[in-house]
């Protein structure tokens, strides 16, 4: 998804340098171009399972990263099924485990495939509830939930985003977000310029900002706040256009 929206892959590390961890080309995976499309997506996941690769010949790593690379081009299927592969792979309770299980969570978010985002979110935070991941899954997590029309237990889980790391700009515009909703209109307000502080700036977050302020009956600063978000649409927009 867009940065607009409230959740968020991982950046993963990048590929080995020397690169010698998972390779799309090991000789193990060699395949038959005449007989396999070269853009097959589930070639080389298949084929993980198909050799039975040994655990300690793949690079867990690099099988994130080339779940990453289908979601930079929006092959969010496929993403789910790599994302898969590697927390399976993954080391028991292993950093790695838990960030292949959040970007899962992602890939299917991206597919409003809540339920099954929901589970890969839980599976992550049941790993480590108080990591760098275990925000992010938990900031997911409230999402998702939401979009399911799980209300209350969205609300919980942006709070305990903020709570696992208080710098994490998109668990403050969450839980903005959600308090806006309940009508809890100051508490949200402040949420979101926690946000803003934090370097979560973009339309999306400013709009809803300039909700709460309508709400409160500052019209000036909503109606500017409004303009600036629709300038700032409108930039992207032509960002889009010469790209």
């Amino acid at each position: 998804m867009s940065d607009e929206r409230s959740h968020k892959f991982s950046e993963g590390t990048g590929f080995d340098d020397p690169y010698e961890g998972f390779d799309l080309d090991p000789p193990e995976l060699e395949v038959n171009p005449e007989e396999v499309d070269p853009v097959d997506s589930r070639v080389v996941t298949d084929l993980l399972d198909q050799q039975s690769i040994p655990r300690d010949k793949v690079s867990v790593g690099d099988l994130i990263e080339v779940g990453l690379s289908y979601t930079r081009i929006n092959r969010f299927e496929e993403a789910t099924e790599t994302f898969e592969r590697a927390a399976r792979f993954a080391d028991d309770g292993s950093r790695e485990e838990q960030e292949a299980w959040t970007n899962k969570g992602v890939a299917h978010a991206e597919l409003e495939e809540w339920d099954e985002a929901i589970s890969a979110y839980r599976e992550s935070i049941h790993i480590d509830d108080d990591s760098e991941h275990a925000a992010t899954a938990e900031t997911n997590l409230a999402y998702a939930l939401w979009e399911s029309g799980r209300t209350e237990q969205a609300l919980e889980h942006s709070e305990r985003a903020v709570e696992i790391d208080q710098r994490f700009p998109q668990a403050w515009f969450n839980r903005g977000f959600f308090l806006l909703e309940r009508g809890l209109v100051e508490d949200a307000v402040n949420c979101f310029d926690n946000a803003i502080r934090l370097g979560f700036r973009n339309a999306h977050v400013i709009e809803e900002k300039a909700r709460a302020l309508e709400e409160l009956g500052e019209d000036e600063e909503a109606e500017r706040l409004a303009e600036e978000a629709k300038e700032m649409r409108k930039e992207a927009e032509e960002e889009l256009v010469q790209e």
